[in-house]
């Protein structure tokens, strides 16, 4: 999970160290994720630069605060290059987001 680069040390400083409560936020991270991969390749697909811009800032957002430091990179990138008006990163780098996020579901 090299590419992950999950960082369970930070996402364990924001629960106060609390575990079982770090694995409900994982939770819903992997719930959350996942509607929010399906609207980015709906927008992708849609080449709507709006819904590309709102589904890579909610993963990028949720992913850093859990420390998921892969995922964020990508949704910042993606993001990014949206709000330049382009979605040729979202394209790029979805399978790579597709992956890191199943790497997630497997934590």
């Amino acid at each position: 999970m090299a590419n992950l680069q999950w960082n369970k040390a930070f996402a364990l400083e924001q629960t106060a160290g609390d575990e079982e409560l770090l694995d409900e936020l994982l939770v819903l991270f992997k719930e959350s994720s996942a509607s929010d991969l399906k609207q980015l390749q709906h927008a992708v697909e849609q080449e709507d630069i709006s819904g590309v811009i709102h589904a890579a800032h909610s993963l990028k957002g949720a992913s850093a605060s859990l420390g998921i430091e892969g995922v964020r990179q990508l949704a910042l990138a993606i993001e990014d290059d949206a709000r330049a008006n382009s979605i040729a990163v979202a394209r790029d780098k979805l399978t790579a987001l597709e992956a890191l996020l199943q790497e997630v579901q497997e934590l």
